[in-house]
């Protein structure tokens, strides 16, 4: 099995949505919503940490360079989601709402895509200090 290592990269992304169905009614909406449907939208301070398991490298000593990872967060998602409306502002969530659980998966697939398959990853999402999401969670 190895000598398997998670490391951890934490950043963080201002964003504002809001969480809205749009084949529900307004009182649908704002009774399972409540004040995250506020129709001019909200914003959140999210922080996020990207882990990714792996053995060390013999030449390196590292799993995975955390400047290499968190260049590769800062172009992919700082970029992307990073004082943008959700909502109105971003292809990925044109269509989706853009709950914290969304939000990690969207991030994972995004991520996925940029790191070698050989390195487990998982997103934790803070929405707030109390809430936050882990995507997968296996």
């Amino acid at each position: 099995m190895g000598n398997k290592v998670a490391v951890y990269r934490k950043e963080h992304f201002n964003a504002a949505h809001r969480l809205h169905n749009p084949a529900w009614d307004e009182a649908t909406n704002d009774r399972v919503f409540g004040k995250c449907n506020n129709p001019h939208y909200h914003g959140h301070n999210y922080e996020l940490v990207v882990k990714l398991i792996g053995e060390p490298d013999p030449a390196t000593g590292y799993v995975y360079d955390l400047k290499l990872l968190s260049d590769l967060i800062q172009e992919n998602i700082h970029a992307r989601f990073d004082h943008k409306n959700l909502n109105e502002d971003t292809v990925e969530f044109k269509d989706l709402n853009p709950t914290a659980e969304n939000i990690a998966v969207v991030i994972y697939r995004i991520l996925r895509e940029k790191i070698d398959p050989k390195f487990d990853l998982k997103i934790r999402l803070y929405e707030t200090e109390r809430n936050f999401v882990e995507y997968p969670v296996n």
